[in-house]
This record gives structure tokens, sequence and C-alpha cells, in this order.
């Protein structure tokens, strides 16, 4: 046997036949260290080769695999430098012509006589023509071998590597290793839904039978995946639920009767709702340990104000954590002026604060004498330490590492924990990534926020932008002008805020104080800005995605985001409110000459949708759940085969098998289980 004994999970890809050094770095490149890697590295597509297409079949339109014998080829010299290479390939029926742009080698690689089969979408009427298709070279013994013959897998490969290699490769594996895959998912739950076993399923994904079969694998193999979480934050939560905190609160007392009484006005129902949600969670033997979301500007402010009104009456300490300094500025100001006319101390701990002051206040704070605390990452340093602690709050908690969450939760005896974002989170990605959580949703503005007129608008009508922007600033508004980027690149002709900054200063508005804001200056020099704009003395910002988190201007009416192409539907919605939030109507302009049609239709919902969850939910299904993990991720969820835009049923009936089977068996001591159990040690052992 050429794989080295072990499991497949600690098996090196590099001891396979035909996989020596310089492969192991190319299969590297794709994530594959280990055999294991390899059985569970899907194909992006799959191609009916049981029979192709003649050239005389083929619709304009639509997309098809076909094969063809190359009659002619063309190397042309364009204009500039740039190449155009074609070729004629023919069947029994037809020719179809083949171009590609900028590819000169490809006139070594295809020549008069070869044989390939050929993918992509076909342009044209009775002269048929594929532009950049994909293609693979047709062997001599391809009939009825792992190329030809059957439904096949491409798939997603790094430079150097090609399909027939690859196939051969997973073909090799699954024959010499795949009776050792192990089977996690117990007997009962797989034979209850008529899914393959684990082997079956794995060889079904890489060579399917049938296109029923494959459903059924990658259903079962998605299943996997999605169960695997759902147990370790089952898990996880019933950990917290069977925990006793050390504290008990008076949920109605003097502070919050007197915080009541000052409230300007009305709670809405929604916000009575998560409060009463919240409250119920205080009142438990158990901490708490909530996830509290809600649009911008929805109102999650004041109940964190409420929640720390109660800790304080109840003889404990709050804490509440932002990512920036600015936004810790403004939570302080906000509890001060509500709580402060109570008697009940707030402060401020971040490194803005002079050394001598931060050290009387983490003194004060040690001893009992001050009940708020409000901060940074300085909270996190050891010298803070408190009296009683019993509330921890984290503002737009995915600013933060795993670690640096626990630490400021270790500086109590089993506190209870709220955890905030602005960021609408589709619920598919909550449950993947908060389902040890309670989850609480704010799902209603207060009365009284300005609507936002958002605007698509092209380059050629930039004058009438600027003419727009100029009215605002005239009657005494402020606003932003986003960029994507900070530095010119010579690859690409977006603009930087830079060289922006510079020209709506000089040229454009002259009349008007301009500042510029971005992620390379030094943390006193962007506070320095932001303090500046929303004091008034600046009234445009020219600004990189910094201040998607951490400004209040209730002055600011007007953003411009140029090149929103390069932002998530979640950053546009983040970034547009920004705006709005006083007593004046608003305006987001998106600046873009963009033709691709997933972006088209990317900001198409955002000019169309100001609710956050319905944009969330599009961009999951548009951009899929890759990068809007990378924005959330905790460290050890990688989704390989589940889709999330697609698989909520199953993300559905993972989470309620979890919960059932963590509800019987805690510790998963069955021994049934134990291939499961030592699948979820390893999954807790990933970095992150």
């Amino acid at each position: 046997m050429t794989i080295s004994q072990g499991r497949l999970h600690e098996r090196s890809i590099r001891y396979v036949k035909g996989v020596g050094p310089h492969r192991m770095i190319q299969l590297a490149q794709l994530g594959i260290a280990t055999v294991e890697d390899a059985c569970y590295y899907p194909p992006r597509r799959y191609e009916d080769r049981t029979r192709l297409a003649t050239i005389s079949e083929l619709k304009p339109g639509e997309v098809a695999a076909v094969r063809g014998r190359v009659l002619t080829t063309a190397l042309r010299r364009l204009r500039r430098g740039q190449t155009l290479f074609e070729a004629a390939v023919g069947d029994a029926t037809g020719v179809l012509k083949l171009v590609w742009f900028h590819s000169p080698y490809l006139a070594e690689q295809i020549k008069t006589g070869d044989e390939f089969v050929l993918y992509g979408r076909v342009e044209g009427g009775s002269r048929r023509q594929m532009t950049h298709p994909e293609m693979e070279p047709v062997a001599d013994d391809d009939d009825g071998s792992l190329h030809m013959g059957r439904i096949v897998p491409i798939y997603p490969l790094a430079s150097g590597l090609t399909q027939r290699w690859f196939r051969r490769l997973i073909a090799t594996i699954l024959e010499e290793a795949g009776d050792e895959l192990e089977e996690t998912l117990p007997e009962p739950l797989r034979a209850s839904r008529g899914w393959p076993g684990v082997t079956a399923a794995v060889r079904e994904l890489h060579f399917p039978t049938s296109w029923d079969a494959l459903t059924a694998a990658k259903q079962r193999l998605a299943f996997d995946e999605l169960f695997l979480l759902q147990l370790a934050l089952a898990q996880r939560r019933a950990k917290t639920v069977n925990t006793v905190k050390p504290h008990r609160y008076v949920l109605d007392g003097p502070a919050t009767q007197g915080l009541r009484q000052r409230l300007p006005f009305r709670l809405t129902a929604s916000q009575e709702r998560v409060l009463s949600e919240l409250l119920a969670d205080l009142s438990q033997p158990y901490p708490m340990y909530r996830l509290l979301q809600g649009d911008v500007g929805c109102g999650k402010t004041i109940l964190l104000i409420m929640l720390m009104a109660v800790a304080v009456q109840s003889g404990c300490q709050a804490v509440l954590m932002a990512p920036t300094e600015l936004l810790a500025e403004q939570h302080a100001g906000v509890a001060a002026a509500y709580l402060g006319p109570l008697g009940v101390s707030v402060t401020l701990l971040s490194q803005g604060v002079p050394t001598a002051e931060r050290t009387r206040a983490a003194r004060a704070i040690a001893a009992g004498k001050i009940s708020i605390v409000i901060g940074t990452h300085a909270l996190l340093q050891r010298h803070v330490t408190f009296h009683r602690l019993s509330l921890v709050i984290i503002d737009e908690q995915h600013k933060f590492g795993v670690a640096q969450r626990a630490r400021l939760a270790r500086k109590a005896a089993r506190p209870d924990v709220l955890v905030l974002t602005a960021t609408p989170i589709p619920r598919t990605l909550a449950l993947s990534l908060y389902g040890d959580l309670a989850a609480s949703t704010i799902m209603e503005l207060p009365p009284g926020r300005q609507p936002i007129d958002t605007l698509w608008m092209h380059e050629a009508q930039r004058d009438d932008l600027y003419n727009l922007m100029r009215r605002h600033l005239a009657d005494g508004r402020q606003g932003y002008v986003v960029y994507p980027l900070v530095e010119e690149r010579a690859t690409t002709d977006r603009k930087a805020a830079t060289q922006m900054a510079k020209r709506l200063q000089t040229e454009v508005f002259p009349e008007f104080r301009v500042g510029l804001l971005h992620g390379q200056m030094k943390p006193k020099q962007k506070e320095r800005i932001m303090r500046a704009f929303a004091e008034g003395e600046l009234q445009l910002l020219v600004s990189t995605v910094i201040v998607e988190v951490g400004l209040d201007v209730p002055n600011a009416t007007i953003m411009v985001i140029e090149h929103p192409e390069r932002f998530g539907l979640a950053q546009l919605h983040q970034l547009r409110g920004r705006i709005g939030r006083g007593s004046h109507p608003a305006t987001c302009v998106v600046v873009s000459d963009a033709t691709d049609e997933t972006i088209r239709q990317r900001l198409n919902a955002f000019v169309q949708t100001i609710d956050g969850f319905q944009l969330a939910e599009k961009d999951l299904e548009l951009r899929g759940p890759g990068t809007l993990l990378g924005r959330y991720q905790h460290g050890w969820v990688r989704f390989r085969i589940a889709d999330l835009s697609a698989d909520r049923p199953l993300l559905e009936a993972a989470r309620e098998e979890a919960q059932a089977l963590i509800g019987r068996d805690p510790q998963l001591g069955d021994p049934s289980v134990a291939a499961l159990r030592g699948q979820l040690e390893r999954l807790r052992q990933q970095p992150g």
C-alpha cells in the first residue's frame, strides 16, 4: 500500500503515489495537507460526459460540454502588444470557433489534430463560438475511464495542477484508503434519512454514479459538517446553563425607575420585547450568554444602560468594551448623561485617558467606588480588576478576538455576558457562529429617524453629484466620501482617498474644510480627525471604511461611496447608517460604472432596500458564505461541503439533532458516538 499507515487526518499527502515535494506544495495551496483533506476536497462543478453534445446540437446562450478535434489555429497580434488566439474544432456534425484573448501560450498547447473536451457558453448564430472555454485534452484510453463516459468532477485547482492528474490522485486515495474513512454520524440518524455511509458518500462526491446519488451524498456530507459544529455549540450552551452565578439582581429598583422617568421618549415595542428577554436572562440562576443584534440606529444603547442600571442597583459593577476610543467615549457620554444625575458613577478607561488618571480610575474600580466602566482594549490590562463585576457587555464583538473576549469575561466570577452587533447577521450565519448564544433582535427603528434616500450614480454624473453634496454642505450639514483603498495601485484605476481629499479641498470645495482619515494613520491622529469632524470643525470627511463603526454625527446627511463594488452589502449598509441620525433628511450615493451582473444585483438591492436583515440575506445569496464567515470567524468554522446560502433546512435539522443528542448524553460518553467525540475534540484543538 502506497499510503502510509495511521489515521487519515494524520497521514501526509506527500506519501500518496504520484505526490512528491513539488506537488505537495501545490496541494498545500488548496488547503490539502493530509489524505483526509483530499477526500473532502469538493469539485466546484460536474460535467455530464455520459453523452457529450455534438457541435450541431449547440444552442446560443447555453453552457455546454462538447468534444472536438482541432482543425486550425491562429495567433494574431493586436494593438498595444495584445494577442488573440483562435482555433477551430470539429466533429462529424460541424465546426466550433474558439477564442482566447491575452493567451499566446496556448499556441504551444493546442495543436492541429489534438482532441479536447471543451466547456463554455455558446455564442453566435449559425457560426457557433466559445470565448475562453475550459478545455481538457482527450487521451486514446479515456473512454470508460475517470475522464470520459461518466459524470466527471471539475475541481478548483492551483496553477500547475491538471484536472486529469487530480482525478487520478483522488481515485488512488479512495481505492487504497476510502474504506478507512471514519463514520461519525450515529447509525439511527443516518438510516432515518436514507443517507449513504461516509465511504459511499465520499466516493459519490468525487465520482457520481448518478445525479440523485450525488445529491444524497452532498446532503449527507454537508450535514456532517453542520452537525459537528452544532454539537460543539450545544455542549458549550449546556455547560453555561449548568453553571450557577454568584450574584442576584434587583430588576426593579431606584436606578431603573429613575432612568425610566428621565427617558425623553418611549421605547418601541421591539425594544420593550428585547428588554424583557434580557431581564428574564438576568433573573435566571445561570449566567446570561446572549447575542443582541439590531439594525443601525435601532436603539440598542438605551437597553445597555438599562441593564447596567440593574447591575448597579443590585450592588454590582458593569463593564462595556467597545472597539474604538471614539465609540467608547460616546457610550460613556450617553451613560453618564442618563445615570449620572441618579448618582451612578461612570468612568471611561482607554489609551486616550492620561496614565495618572487611568491609574486612579483602576484603583477606584478595584475598590468598588466606580459602578460602570466603559472602555476599549485598555480594559484587558492585568492591573484592571473589579470589586464585584457581574455584567460584561461587548459592542461590535466581531471586532475582538476570541481570546480578548474571554479575558474580559474572566475578570468576573461567572458573569452575565451580552455581545452586540449592529451588522445584521443572516439566520444561517447566526446559527453557525453563535448557536451557543440565545439571540435577541430589535426589528424596528425608533420614531423620528430620518429616511435615507439612496442613489446610484455614474462617473458621467460626477458634476451633478458634487452639486448635490454642495447643497448639503451649504445648508450647514456635513458629509462623508468613503473609499475602499488608501493608496493608488498600478494595476487598477481606483482612486485613492488621499488623492481625492486633496482634489476635493483644492478644486471642488475650497470653501469648505475637508479632512482625510485612513487606516495607516497613527491612533492619536485618527482620533483627532474624527473628533474634529464630530465637533463640526470639518465639513467633509474623506475616509476609508474605518468610519463603518464609531462615528455618531447627527449633523452628517450626505455620504458618497466610491467603488461600492469592493464592499459587501453588510458593509455598505453599515456605512449608510452613519448618516440620517439627526433631524434632517439624508442621502447616500454609490458611484459605479460596474457592468458585472452580480455586482449590479448587489448595488440594486442596496439602493432599493433599507432593511439590513434583508440585505444580509441577499449578501449571503450573492456572495456565498466565505466572505461573510471571514468577517465573523471565531476560528474553527470551516465548511468544505455545506453551503449556508442553500443548506438552511439542513442547518436547522443539524441543530435540532445536536441539541437532542447533548440533552441525552451531554459528555458524549456512549461508545456508539466515540468517533464523533474524537472528531469534536480535533475540531476544538484547531487554532482560533
